[in-house]
């Protein structure tokens, strides 16, 4: 498995991680440590992650030089030692952490769909509820800037977060502004508060080191989403739905983002979060955003698209007085850096 990863997995996203997972399959000494980590975390990307977290909590110091230089063969000796030597530490991190996937980026596909849902309800406020993205950075879409390959800017173009993504097929994406934000409300099992040091060092440890370019831009969206930290709600995400809603305040439009978070969810435990938004609609209406993979996501059109296609449909569903209308407004692929948006203007 750790060859594999090495070989396979990080050989074109980090060099160094390629050299230290190899050369972590290939020393029984620390493969005898991995055996003592629970077997449902010894999984590469959880390891090396907590290794990582050691070595940038200052408790692995000659790992953190040698990953600091960019040094393959010194990383993989250094990692080998400290896996070795603190096979305790490594265990108890990867036991309590579980790995996060680079969540930043997704702006640029969200803000468009979201602007698009207000405009569908006529509505001048929003609440926004993010299920599953746990570090929160998708609740500040309206305030990072987004450069469009068609020219379109969108967003605050003032902002210190900015990013960019291509555009493809015959329609532009509007340029349509979102209305005001008056709640930022994340949901999910294991949340991360960007505001807690050790939270925001186990997003950094979940990025291989030698990539300074992800670093930063995980840095920037780590700073803005501090200066207006949103509601964290632990737990069960479809249960904690209903409370999610209530603290939208009455006058706003709730609207619910899902990015690639329902895969992880069983179809019937998926049916039952449409439910919850349905029965939410029944004072108000309730609009849920979604991004996932086709046929991932109830009710939202997949377009006659295959599943396992390689790309996703965005979704806008609109929930009021017991009627759903839901539409793909939009194709993307590589986690939104290429969007083909569908819906009319």
């Amino acid at each position: 498995m750790y060859r594999h990863f090495g070989e396979v997995d990080a050989a074109e996203a980090s060099p160094l991680y390629e050299r230290v997972a190899v050369a972590l399959s290939e020393s029984e000494e620390a493969l005898r440590a991995i055996e003592a980590v629970p077997a449902r975390r010894r999984h590469p990307a959880v390891v090396l992650a907590a290794l990582h977290d050691l070595a940038l909590a200052g408790r692995a110091p000659a790992l953190a030089a040698a990953y600091a230089a960019g040094n393959g063969d010194a990383a993989a000796g250094a990692a080998i030692d400290t896996l070795v030597r603190s096979t305790d530490e490594v265990t108890a991190v990867a036991v309590r952490r579980r790995p996060r996937a680079d969540e930043t980026g997704r702006c640029a596909v969200l803000y468009p769909a979201l602007a698009e849902a207000a405009r569908r309800v006529g509505a001048d406020t929003v609440g926004l509820i993010d299920v599953g993205c746990s570090a929160g950075f998708n609740l500040s879409v309206d305030r990072v800037g987004i450069a469009y390959g068609d020219g379109r800017v969108l967003g605050d173009a003032s902002s210190p977060v900015r990013f960019s993504a291509s555009v493809v097929g015959e329609r532009p994406v509007p340029e349509r502004a979102m209305p005001e934000v008056v709640a930022r409300i994340g949901v999910d099992a294991d949340p991360v508060d960007v505001t807690d040091p050790d939270d925001a060092r186990w997003l950094r440890a979940c990025l291989p080191p030698d990539r300074p370019e992800r670093a930063a831009r995980l840095a920037a969206e780590s700073a803005l989403a501090a200066t207006a930290p949103p509601l964290l709600l632990a737990g069960d995400a479809v249960e904690l739905l209903p409370e999610a809603l209530a603290r939208v305040p009455p006058e706003a439009l709730p609207v619910v983002t899902t990015t690639w978070a329902l895969s992880r969810l069983p179809l019937e435990k998926r049916l039952r979060f449409l439910q919850r938004l349905d029965a939410a609609a029944t004072e108000r209406p309730v609009a849920w955003v979604s991004v996932e993979g086709v046929g991932v996501a109830p009710a939202v059109p997949t377009m006659g698209d295959r599943h396992a296609s390689g790309h996703s449909i965005v979704g806008v569903a609109v929930f009021g007085h017991s009627a759903l209308h839901a539409e793909a407004v939009g194709r993307c692929w590589s986690r939104g850096r290429l969007l083909a948006w569908l819906a009319g203007s």
